[in-house]
């Protein structure tokens, strides 16, 4: 999943990205209004990670904005203002979830699986594709019952694969679930990612489209 975080404190920012990078996803970052809108000019989102607080602005200006364009993004509010009016303003003006600071890490990491679950329409933490059982909330995988260890970025490439199950998914659409803009992206990563992922789940899981992309076959072949 590529996720948004706009928060202007460094501290603050540089723990959420990474633990909400450890978990396989692709995070941006802005430190104020300006940079979160160039990003959202050239990037998909399935989630924002919003500060209220901004240099330049209010972070519900921009989630207003994100609304108006019909950017379904979930949004996630993460702010120090504890009042319950602060709390009803940011849900009325379209925030899914709001957090106050200062809170732990693993419960912003449960808010964040939440907040995706709904985003991507999964009812359940729990999806049944094929031999696989896909535990989303938990980051879990198994297969006929065997629980399955994978790498955050393994993780990263099965989660892009199994939204949509038997559909064509671009590399281009991998890499972005697997890095932030900026980072250095071999040719061959993708391949790479996928080769040992197939090794995991079972190679007749996942089919190469040639000049197109891979999918997740649910039938297993």
């Amino acid at each position: 999943m590529r996720v948004l975080l706009v928060e202007n404190d460094k501290m603050i920012g540089s723990a959420v990205r990474d633990h909400v990078s450890s978990s396989g996803h692709a995070v941006d970052w802005a430190e104020d209004l300006r940079t979160a809108r160039d990003l959202q000019a050239v990037a998909s989102y399935e989630l924002v990670l919003l500060d209220l607080g901004l240099p330049d602005g209010s972070g519900l200006d921009l989630l207003r904005e994100m609304r108006r364009r019909g950017d379904a993004a979930a949004v996630l509010i993460l702010s120090a203002r504890d009042q319950i009016a602060s709390r009803i303003e940011g849900l009325n003006a379209g925030a899914d979830d709001y957090l106050t600071k200062p809170f732990d890490l693993a419960e912003l990491r449960a808010r964040v699986s939440a907040v995706s679950r709904r985003y991507l329409s999964q009812p359940s933490p729990e999806r049944r594709i094929g031999p696989l059982g896909i535990d989303s909330a938990n980051r879990k995988v198994t297969r006929d019952g065997e629980t399955l260890a994978l790498s955050a970025r393994e993780w990263a490439v099965l989660e892009r694969l199994a939204r949509s199950p038997g559909a064509i998914v671009a590399k281009s659409e991998i890499e972005d679930a697997l890095y932030a803009f900026g980072a250095e992206v071999e040719s061959n990563t993708v391949e790479v990612y996928v080769l040992r992922l197939r090794k995991k789940i079972g190679r007749e899981m996942i089919a190469t489209v040639r000049g197109m992309g891979y999918q997740l076959v649910g039938n297993g072949g």
